[in-house]
């Protein structure tokens, strides 16, 4: 019970946002009035619960709204946003905490985005204009509810959120990402259980029942009555007609609205932040919402940061603090008042540029001077562990045998950190070294480096293998080594091979059969400083992030048995298997 509620308040700052407190001076322009509890009817007929913040003031005023599954109750965000001018509403979304329906991840967001934003811009106080903003979950309500396109949303701030609801928040290169899915669906199942609990012991059911010592006095709701999705979730383990319901990318094209996509480096939903920025600044119906696009990429993961900008092992310094509730003021400020702040550059883009540790404005991402340069795996008694002679450079290979290691799902390689979150185990920068003296972990280094060398944009690995087993995963990380050989993590991604090609249409594959494996590491930004190395992994878990691949080729629901799997790495000159990095010149 206590580790739900650490779970339920870690989520609670994913509602709030209150990720930094301000550090500007409270100068407080209004007084503000709050009405608590307030009932809004969507069209079926269920009533959500909000709260108000607004200026105790005259006059009309645009609206931000926050729509959570954490619990509205956030008193601190209302009161600063309210007492900047704006009407600050928080809202449980259907089936959590105060609002009546059933929860159901994701079903009925378009909807009841769509009608709440209708009715807070017809509010007598309201000037017509509505703004949402918040982070995780948070995100997708707003994602979900533009993708309706409610005439009064002009705006948006999506943080720490994803693209889809398939690839890259439940599932990524057809793997189950497994702690998230499971501890987030742990962390929510508090309050639905104790909602249902509510009901299934009422004192009417059972008061005449006789005779009195046989009664069931507390009856408990199964994981099935409290999380029905989670398992529709692992079901569906293809990308189809079950995720195409929430699909938003399908609706960029009537988004007409500006937003700012901010994410993290670390974060678990990375790479969803900046294709949405991506995708809408192409997609978008008018030239006004196409230019109105932003993006803030952080060295954030999904979790607060400290004062001091500690995420995961590393420090990067204040600089790294947002202050979320200054930020959405200056935001919307932008979009609704017109003021000529930051967001009015002509630089639509700032990322932080880890190893440098500073910030920087751009015109596009990827980056337009982006060098894409093969690093080609290289070895010659063999690449196991990192006492192996396993090496990367842009020479191309010629006759190299391959490397070999035996994957066995009872003993995965476990995660340390990286792109995780929630339930326990902490996410972001943390060193991967501990995981270098396994066998079935390939590494593959650079010389140390002599100058530096700056790495922006989306990696992905192009690796030629071949298995023993009817199905495997491969799994592809890299890391920023320094003169110490603390191997600090960047960036990581997984295959399964069945959906090489399509996570729609499973393809089995051939034991023994040699494929190429395209696996997506997302994007970073990343100086590698002169003394360090470029050190790239290749295996086939990564466990507890995602579920292990049995080798079996049976589907995941209900799958127990394992095998053991030999996996053959090529990198020859039919086989010339490599990382591409995005290199950017240095001035």
């Amino acid at each position: 019970m206590k580790t739900h509620k650490l779970l339920l308040l870690a989520f609670a700052l994913y509602s709030s946002l209150a990720f930094a407190q301000s550090t500007a001076p409270a100068t407080e322009t209004y007084a503000v009035q709050v009405q608590a509890g307030v009932r809004v009817k969507m069209r079926d007929g269920i009533s959500l619960v909000c709260d108000i913040y607004r200026p105790k003031a005259e006059g009309k005023f645009p609206v931000l709204l926050i729509r959570t599954p954490y619990n509205r109750k956030d008193p601190a965000t209302g009161m600063y946003l309210a007492s900047h001018g704006y009407i600050s509403i928080h809202m449980d979304t259907r089936g959590r905490f105060d609002s009546d329906g059933e929860f159901y991840p994701f079903r009925y967001e378009a909807n009841d985005g769509y009608d709440t934003v209708e009715w807070a811009a017809a509010l007598p106080y309201a000037d017509g204009r509505v703004g949402m903003h918040g982070g995780s979950y948070v995100g997708a309500t707003q994602m979900l509810a533009a993708s309706a396109a409610p005439p009064h949303l002009v705006g948006i701030f999506p943080y720490v959120t994803a693209m889809e609801y398939y690839e890259g928040w439940t599932y990524e290169g057809g793997a189950l990402m497994q702690w998230f899915a499971e501890s987030w669906t742990s962390g929510l199942v508090l309050d639905t259980i104790m909602r249902k609990t509510g009901r299934l012991n009422r004192a009417a059911q059972w008061a005449e029942q006789l005779p009195v010592e046989d009664y069931r006095l507390f009856n408990v709701p199964t994981a099935q009555d409290v999380a029905p999705y989670f398992r529709d979730w692992v079901e569906h383990e293809s990308n189809d007609d079950y995720w195409k319901q929430v699909k938003v990318s399908d609706h960029y094209g009537k988004m007409n609205i500006k937003a700012l996509h901010s994410g993290g480096w670390h974060d678990i939903f990375s790479g969803g932040s900046i294709r949405n920025f991506i995708e809408m600044q192409k997609q978008a119906p008018t030239e006004e919402a196409r230019k109105g696009q932003r993006l803030l990429m952080g060295p954030w993961a999904h979790a607060a940061t400290s004062p001091e900008g500690k995420i995961g092992d590393v420090t990067f310094g204040k600089q790294a603090v947002l202050d979320m509730n200054a930020t959405v003021v200056k935001w919307y400020d932008y979009v609704m008042k017109g003021k000529k702040n930051e967001f009015a550059s002509d630089s639509p883009i700032k990322i932080f540029v880890l190893g440098d540790n500073v910030w920087r404005d751009e015109k596009e991402f990827p980056l337009a001077r982006t060098n894409y340069t093969k690093y080609f795996l290289h070895s010659a008694k063999g690449a196991n562990a990192v006492n192996g002679d396993g090496a990367i450079s842009t020479a191309a290979p010629k006759a190299e045998k391959p490397d070999v290691f035996d994957y066995d799902p009872a003993s995965p390689v476990r995660t340390i950190g990286g792109r995780l979150c929630c339930g326990g185990l902490p996410p972001g920068p943390a060193d991967q070294s501990l995981n270098e003296s396994r066998n079935d972990v390939l590494v593959y280094s650079t010389p140390v480096l002599t100058q530096d060398v700056e790495v922006t944009g989306f990696i992905t690995a192009e690796i030629y293998a071949s298995t023993s087993a009817a199905d495997t995963d491969f799994t592809a990380m890299i890391v920023d080594v320094d003169e110490k050989g603390y191997a600090r993590y960047l960036g990581d991604g997984i295959i399964r091979a069945r959906y090489r090609n399509s996570t729609a249409k499973p393809e089995p594959i051939k034991p023994n059969e040699v494929y190429k494996y395209t696996i997506d590491l997302w994007a970073t930004s990343n100086v590698f400083k002169a003394g360090h190395r470029i050190r790239v992994y290749i295996s086939s878990s990564n466990f507890p992030r995602f579920n292990r691949n049995l080798n079996t080729g049976e589907k995941t629901f209900g799958s127990t048995r394992m095998v053991k799997a030999r996996q053959t790495i090529y990198h020859d000159a039919e086989h010339p298997s490599a990382i591409v990095l995005p290199i950017i010149p240095r001035k």
